[in-house]
């Protein structure tokens, strides 16, 4: 071969040869396989009764009990939001007494199962029959009611939610607000802010990239928590088709009816976390561990392989 030759070849550009993914394709195959066996089953079930489905889809009662599920779930996330965003600034707090309640606050009520606040909070009148609101070691009351008639299961539903909520919140707060660079206060103290206007203005936002994330799914979980609330009677969704399941026995289809409300309920969630992940992402590209994130990757891979 002569010298011009080699240099031409040695000049000419590299021909990628892909990989071929053989087994990737059998896998594939055998899922989708399985996956449409299961779903041919299922609709042939007679079990499932697809007309009582329909039929319970969209009743009034049904209904109802969706709404009583989105109040549940923003009510109790905005409460336990802003008592979270509290509970995070004591435990970073160099009061040692503030600190160490937001500490006990956390740890009481991220050790102890959901259910049982919950069951808890639904029977605390056998605990205390009357709530008095008072000058403590006087006969002084400016309010007294009876426990049962003030928390009923709906009240008590939210206390248990937004308590439970503000403690695994104040975590992801607290991790949120350490993420942001100490240079951005110092650069806010030298400008004459105070310490509330720093953490508001300049620590907060900064923090939020970081904190949509695992707060979008700390929404999707308070959502479908909610349920949890049908041992007391809170009339949310799972409530709702309990009481009619237990008249006619129809378990299977109306859990169904409970199941697809959640996952649309889940899924409009999942695309509104996306955009406001989008929206607190702006300049800093896509945040890791989002779902923007895994998506920019999964579709950059694919740019790559090809």
């Amino acid at each position: 071969m002569s010298l011009t030759e080699e240099r031409m070849q040695a000049d000419a550009p590299l021909k990628a040869i892909p990989v071929r993914h053989y087994w990737r394709w059998v896998f594939a195959i055998l899922i989708a396989v399985v996956s449409i066996s299961f779903l041919y089953s299922l609709v042939k079930n007679p079990n499932l009764d697809i007309g009582t489905i329909r039929e319970y889809m969209f009743k009034p009662f049904v209904l109802r009990g969706v709404g009583v599920t989105i109040m549940l779930t923003v009510v109790a996330m905005v409460i336990g939001t802003l008592l979270a965003v509290v509970l995070a600034v004591m435990r970073l707090s160099e009061n040692p007494v503030l600190s160490t309640v937001a500490w006990v606050f956390v740890w009481f009520f991220r050790g102890t199962p959901l259910l049982v606040q919950i069951i808890f909070w639904g029977f605390l009148g056998a605990l205390y029959e009357t709530l008095t609101l008072g000058i403590p070691f006087t006969d002084i009351v400016f309010f007294e009611a009876t426990t049962s008639d003030l928390i009923g299961p709906t009240m008590a539903a939210v206390l248990a939610l937004s308590l439970n909520e503000a403690a695994y919140a104040a975590e992801i707060v607290r991790a949120g607000i350490l993420a942001v660079d100490k240079g951005q206060e110092e650069a806010a103290e030298a400008l004459g802010f105070t310490g509330s206007q720093t953490l508001l203005k300049i620590v907060l936002p900064q923090a939020m990239r970081m904190m949509v994330p695992p707060m979008g799914n700390e929404t999707i979980t308070m959502l479908k928590s909610t349920s949890l609330v049908a041992v007391i009677g809170g009339k949310d969704l799972l409530t709702a088709v309990q009481s009619v399941y237990a008249q006619n026995y129809k378990v299977i289809p109306l859990l169904v009816v409970a199941a697809l409300w959640y996952l649309v309920l889940v899924t409009i969630m999942s695309i509104g976390q996306h955009f406001i992940e989008k929206r607190f992402g702006r300049g800093y590209g896509p945040i890791e561990g989002s779902t923007e994130g895994a998506l920019s990757r999964w579709f950059g891979a694919r740019k790559v392989q090809r």
